[in-house]
């Protein structure tokens, strides 16, 4: 099932481990996907697109379960 919950800059930054504005400036740069959802100037990624994008990072290693 694909999860749905929308994630901003903050909850990205949370999953990959790094501050909001290193986020912003990866879209800035265009390594980040483009936005599934813009409300007003605020940018939203659904989790799995983002989860996906993280799989597809120079440097990825998947942690063990």
């Amino acid at each position: 099932m694909a999860d749905r919950q929308l994630w901003s800059y903050k909850e990205i930054a949370a999953h990959i481990r790094v501050q909001p504005d290193t986020v912003r400036s990866y879209r800035k740069h265009g390594l980040l996907p483009a936005p599934d959802l813009v409300e007003g100037r605020r940018p939203f990624w659904y989790a799995d697109t983002i989860r996906d994008w993280v799989t597809r990072r120079p440097g990825y290693r998947p942690t063990p379960d």
